[in-house]
């Protein structure tokens, strides 16, 4: 297990203990988030590619010498990470590009990407000895927390705006956390959660405040790195709504290059949906902060208005080379069918705007022949059945005889 050395403001460059319990620099309030830092040189005796290809863990624990968990006892016993990378021949004949690669984190254990943040967010907090653990989400962090918590022995708050998928709910109820519906949006989901947090002293999940969350969400990049045998993508499609995800994408690239491992980062390309995309218009105009405003889109694990995690979300698009691509409802929720039809996944709306974003580049030519693409793909499809529903026509109805199935599929005997 690894000791982290430090964490460091991404804004102001100020260091803090990683002991100290001080989840964004003092100095710059809630918009300085923090990086945490290893002693590299030393992780490099321990894990290299020849370590990882002796690994037979099928999780991110395989990682574990550059997560910041120390006691292997805090580790949740729930299985999470290395989910599947697929190859579609399809897709990339179909837009014209080198490969495509999907990666389905919708096969983590509650069904999103955000179990590996909730995994190691459990463990710490188990680390530290705190007894409940608290977050606000637009679903997917919230059950995610929710089942880990629960796998730990932990008690968990979970704070949701009442216009949450169902199915979401349903899973933090089901885990037993202590669920809150907030009859707002998302930021004021999110203030009132830091408000109570802050109060009782709870173990704070919200990504975009405490600094290891991230360290979950990066071991998906190094996953995709490896399952293509270190020959890596040359860009990276990622949905974004607070900013975590494409951080965690970002950091992931950059620990490899710095282990020694890979060479180079991918461009990575963070993709918003229209009615909630502060990233990219700060992205689009150069500017070096975001302006916060409403958010409204049918991928509710994107509806972010007010990214918090938006100084590291930028600095991984700008430092990668990458790119922000906003993306219509309408593109989203084709996106739906299209993905499962071509490769059998199944994606929430957010999930699918990967998909989106990157059909929508090769459409206009940014990405072509010679490049190798990946899509996190970042929730199951069984999220959200109503909006895939919106997506699809209705199935057809018959009587339980097959003179009317004939008149309905027109065929003759």
């Amino acid at each position: 297990m690894a000791r982290p050395q430090g964490l460091k403001c991404v804004l102001c460059g100020r260091e803090f203990d990683p002991c100290s319990m001080v989840y964004t620099c003092p100095a710059c309030g809630p918009d300085g988030t923090l990086d945490v830092l290893y002693d590299l040189v030393d992780a490099r005796k321990r894990i290299n590619r020849n370590t990882l290809a002796a690994d037979t863990r099928p999780s991110l624990w395989r990682y574990e010498e550059i997560l910041p968990v120390e006691k292997v006892s805090s580790i949740p016993d729930l299985s999470v990470g290395w989910s599947p990378l697929y190859s579609s021949p399809s897709l990339s004949a179909k837009y014209g590009v080198g490969e495509v690669f999907v990666k389905d984190d919708g096969r983590n254990p509650t069904g999103s990407l955000k179990d590996r943040a909730s995994a190691v967010g459990v463990a710490k907090a188990a680390d530290l000895g705190q007894g409940i653990i608290s977050c606000a989400s637009t679903g997917n962090a919230a059950s995610s927390l929710s089942g880990f918590a629960a796998v730990a022995g932990l008690k968990s708050v979970i704070f949701v705006p009442r216009s949450a998928p169902v199915a979401k709910v349903a899973q933090l109820l089901v885990y037993g956390s202590t669920v809150i519906l907030v009859k707002g949006d998302y930021a004021q989901t999110f203030d009132l959660a830091s408000v109570a947090i802050e109060k009782w002293g709870w173990y704070n999940r919200n990504c975009a405040i405490n600094p290891f969350l991230v360290e979950g969400k990066k071991t998906c990049a190094m996953e995709i790195a490896e399952q293509l045998r270190w020959d890596l993508p040359d860009v990276v499609f990622v949905p974004v709504g607070d900013g975590c995800i494409i951080s965690g994408i970002f950091k992931g690239f950059l620990d490899l290059k710095e282990l020694g491992i890979t060479e180079r980062i991918p461009k990575i390309v963070g993709v918003q949906a229209e009615g909630a995309s502060p990233l990219a218009e700060a992205f689009e105009k150069g500017l070096q902060r975001v302006c916060f405003g409403p958010a409204e889109t049918v991928a509710d694990s994107i509806s972010v208005g007010a990214p918090r995690n938006w100084a590291k979300a930028l600095r991984a698009v700008r430092k990668s080379g990458g790119e922000m691509v906003r993306v219509s409802d309408k593109e989203i929720l084709d996106s739906i069918p299209e993905l499962a039809r071509e490769t059998g996944v199944f994606a929430e709306p957010a999930g699918a705007t990967s998909f989106a974003g990157f059909r929508k580049m090769a459409i206009q030519g940014v990405v072509g022949p010679r490049d190798r693409i990946a899509l996190v793909v970042t929730g199951n499809g069984l999220k959200d059945i109503p909006s895939a529903r919106k997506a699809v026509g209705d199935p057809i109805e018959v009587e339980p005889e097959l003179r009317d199935l004939e008149k309905v599929l027109g065929l003759n005997v």
